[in-house]
């Protein structure tokens, strides 16, 4: 008998074995990962690197595993591996998700009340590798250490409020910086010229430093034909009332005769005109051929300069020797500031044919005043 029972005790011993070995060897090919593989592309897109800055931390990264997904954990560390140190004055208690792509459904775990982990959770669902996914959280409040580099160590759970199995991870690193505070003073401003010419830039802008020289030629007097030539100017202001832009001088003058000015009600040209006829405007005429509208053309916005009364009706054509009057103003609109325009001005003239012989001169004076 105890010969028999030795050797049943000794058989039930092996079994024991056998059967813990089957039990060992399953449970090596049947468990989650062994560690978990690393997160790609990963980045932090700070909306401002200011110190205590209250603003947005853009995460972007690819997940490499396929699997399901429950949580992703942010924690914001000093360093991006070891001991976990919160960066001092951090702080994303209070942050919102206020966009994600690639991976969504998540919401901010509201049990997490830590000032430099952030938890997301969904339901658990499946991911795939290599799908690019976007978090960004507002209301986060950087670190208080400018100039100061801190990382935020990811993770990929698959379960709801970041337990489960680690899936992904991977770091990133952000960092706070010294703001550029750049200065300066607008002050008050007026560009006004004027010459025979001046050029537009590549922008359709007047560009003051080519305006030409102010000799202006007109050809020869006829009583068979009206003769004609342009000048132009070009202004712009920041004043607040605007610019008024003014014209005075004689009429045109050889010793002791002169070219009658047309005065101070436009008419329109008159070849021929006993007495002569001397004026001018600001417009795109057609009789004669000549001129062009303002340029840029006015918008009552930013582009406020326009022809004034009576110089201001295509074909019309008016002066008045010896005093000044207003041909120009940036007031469409409202007067006001306006961007730099371009007024080309038409002059007129008109002889009989007992006009003395001679050579005719006028020196005209253009002001622009500014109201500021």
């Amino acid at each position: 008998m105890a010969l028999w029972g030795n050797t049943k005790s000794s058989i039930l011993f092996k079994l024991g074995l056998l059967t813990l070995a089957a039990v060992y060897s399953l449970g090596l090919f049947s468990g989650g990962p062994v560690s978990a593989a690393q997160l790609t592309s990963r980045s932090l897109t700070l909306g401002s690197s200011a110190v205590s800055a209250s603003t947005t931390h853009l995460f972007g990264f690819t997940i490499a595993t396929t699997g399901n997904v429950g949580s992703i954990i942010f924690d914001y560390c000093t360093t991006a591996s070891g001991t976990c140190t919160a960066p001092t004055g951090l702080d994303v208690d209070s942050v919102t998700l206020s966009n994600q792509t690639g991976a969504t459904g998540f919401v901010v775990d509201g049990t997490q009340t830590d000032t430099n982990t952030i938890v997301i959770d969904r339901s658990p669902s499946s991911v795939s590798s290599s799908t690019a996914v976007t978090y960004t959280f507002s209301s986060a409040v950087n670190p208080s250490a400018t100039n100061t580099t801190f990382y935020t160590r990811i993770s990929t759970t698959t379960a709801v409020d970041g337990g489960g199995s680690t899936v992904d991870t991977g770091a990133v690193a952000a960092s706070t910086a010294t703001q550029i505070v750049l200065t300066g003073y607008m002050p008050e401003s007026l560009v006004f010229c004027t010459g025979g010419t001046v050029s537009l830039t590549g922008g359709g802008l007047p560009d003051c430093s080519t305006a030409t020289s102010g000799s202006v030629s007109l050809p020869d007097f006829s009583p068979t034909s009206v003769s004609s030539a342009i000048s132009q100017m070009a202004a712009s202001t920041n004043a607040s009332a605007g610019y008024s832009i003014t014209v005075s001088g004689p009429t045109l003058t050889s010793g002791s005769n002169t070219i009658a000015a047309i005065g101070g009600t436009a008419q329109t040209s008159q070849i021929g005109k006993i007495g002569g006829q001397f004026g001018l405007n600001l417009k795109d005429n057609a009789a004669p051929d000549t001129g062009s509208e303002v340029t840029p053309t006015t918008n009552g916005t930013n582009y406020k300069g326009q022809a004034k009364s009576p110089f201001a009706t295509a074909d019309n054509f008016a002066f008045t020797a010896g005093s000044a009057q207003q041909v120009a103003a940036s007031d469409n609109g409202g007067a006001g500031p306006t961007d730099s325009q371009r007024f080309t001005v038409t002059y007129i003239v008109n002889v009989s044919g007992a006009q003395p012989v001679g050579s005719y001169t006028s020196t005209l004076t253009y002001i622009c005043t500014p109201t500021f």
